[in-house]
């Protein structure tokens, strides 16, 4: 029996700054992942605008400085704390989580990398899913007493991860996850990835909800980032096909952060997790087969898929204990 799709009053056009108008966030503790430019800066101003305690979790901290200064500018004086971390080092994303103290409210896995072609990290693991899910895995189970801790102190903690319209080209290939066998294909390790951002949330909800964490995936939509600068001839070829069929229109920034704040922030969402949000609403689930021009709002069941979450988590564990 499925269940009736949780909704709330926002919109594709909608921004961040209208999802959090009038809501106060004093006293919220939230980390940004990426939080250097695109959607992570504009994802920690408007919780810095609202009152949040933001630390920016970057990998170049120069860059980071820079963004919280301008946060400050338009803050008025709230300042982002600024931590290195590189997602694809697990002494880094160790490092991060020994040195947090005390309670975390909300965990925002927005940093991601796409490569032009086969790039690994010296574990030998591929590094768009090393980067985009095991990273974020690794510092999510290292955050999660203080995420515990936050949930106990404000009546919840949430977890937000960031996912993409791409998770619809792949699910999980457990059989070759890092391409040792396999011909490499940017985009389909882009979009395995982005599938495994979005069990991550299913799963992470599953284990943690009795601790109060919740955990919801998103995808922000065409937005124009640095996320792109990577991109070959042919992935930005197929991104000009895919907006020329209709499969998405680009919004901006302060459009494609709002239903990461949408997760993070709206009551719809406060105690309900495992979902997979699309412009701010939650996603309706098609088959895995379907076509995503026809469906450039919908979710695969693959990325839902409770067994694949639990499988995934399994696997995942056992990689980072290697």
């Amino acid at each position: 029996m499925t269940h009736a799709l949780i909704s709330t009053p926002f919109t594709a056009s909608s921004t961040a700054d209208e999802v959090l108008r009038g809501v106060d966030l004093a006293g919220v503790r939230a980390i940004v992942t990426g939080a250097s430019s695109g959607l992570g800066l504009e994802t920690a101003r408007v919780l810095a605008a609202a009152g949040a305690e933001v630390t920016l979790a970057v990998r170049n901290t120069a860059s980071g400085d820079a963004v919280a200064e301008t946060i400050e500018k338009s803050t008025e004086g709230i300042r982002p704390r600024v931590v290195r971390l590189d997602l694809a080092d697990r002494s880094s994303v160790t490092r991060f989580g020994d040195a947090w103290r005390g309670p975390l409210h909300l965990l925002i896995n927005n940093a991601g990398v796409v490569t032009g072609g086969l790039e690994r990290t010296h574990e030998g693991w591929e590094l768009q899913f090393a980067t985009n899910h095991l990273g974020h895995f690794a510092l999510t189970s290292g955050l999660h007493d203080a995420l515990a801790l936050g949930a106990a102190d404000r009546d919840g903690a949430r977890i937000v991860s960031v996912s993409s319209t791409a998770h619809m080209r792949s699910g999980i290939d457990f059989d070759d996850l890092h391409f040792e066998r396999r011909s490499y294909d940017s985009q389909i390790a882009y979009a395995q990835s982005k599938t495994a951002n979005s069990l991550f949330a299913v799963e992470a909800t599953r284990r943690w909800a009795s601790d109060g964490i919740v955990a919801n995936a998103v995808n922000p939509g065409g937005i124009a980032t640095g996320l792109q600068r990577n991109f070959t001839t042919e992935q930005k070829e197929s991104l000009a096909a895919a907006e020329a069929a209709g499969v998405f229109t680009y919004k901006t920034v302060g459009q494609g952060a709002a239903t990461s704040i949408v997760a993070a922030v709206a009551p719809e969402f406060a105690h309900s997790g495992g979902h997979y949000l699309d412009d701010a609403q939650e996603a309706y689930t098609v088959p895995d087969d379907a076509d995503l021009a026809q469906h450039p709002h919908g979710v695969k069941e693959w990325a839902l898929d409770p067994a694949m979450a639990e499988r995934l988590w399994a696997v995942s564990t056992d990689l980072l204990r290697a």
